[in-house]
């Protein structure tokens, strides 16, 4: 409760209908404080399975160009196997020097991340920035739904049959 110190008629300090707004200032500062220490706390490294995604499949383009990385990292264009050194004359080859392309980069789920990148750098230094990663996809979240035609199928993993 606030007083007026205003000359008083009677001696009696008289009372001020304004609201003091500094308990509220300092509860907001509090609650600040709480949601910025908290805030850090609430993320967690979870274990990822990276090649797995129930992502919304994306229509096929005309002409897909997709690079594998095989499980013993052999790089392979489509069905061929090409060097490292080659990949970006086989690349402008297979795109006719169109580095506006997009590059479909699909991995065996047992080639570790840092591979993966080094792939992807190759890509880059090649003039490649279009880049999208293929995986599989969840049926469990769309079990029982029909394939989509138009729309890139989930490949198989290498050395596996396609499951139906």
């Amino acid at each position: 409760m606030a007083v007026s110190l205003k000359d008083p008629q009677d001696g009696d300090l008289a009372e001020v209908s304004d609201i003091n707004v500094t308990p509220f200032i300092d509860v907001i500062l509090v609650l600040l404080i709480i949601f910025m220490v908290a805030a850090p706390l609430s993320t967690v490294d979870v274990a990822v399975d990276l090649p797995v995604s129930n992502a919304q499949a994306q229509p096929r383009p005309d002409k897909p160009v997709f690079l594998t990385v095989k499980n013993d990292l052999m790089l392979a264009l489509g069905n061929d196997e090409v060097p490292r050194e080659a990949l970006q004359a086989t690349l402008d080859r297979q795109t006719q020097n169109d580095r506006e392309q997009r590059i479909f980069l699909r991995a065996d789920g047992a080639v570790a991340y840092r591979e993966l990148m080094n792939v992807m750098n190759l890509l880059r230094q090649a003039g490649y920035l279009k880049i999208a990663l293929v995986g599989l996809e969840d049926t469990s979240a769309a079990s029982g739904s029909a394939a989509t035609p138009g729309v890139l199928p989930a490949p198989a993993p290498a050395g596996e049959p396609p499951r139906p």
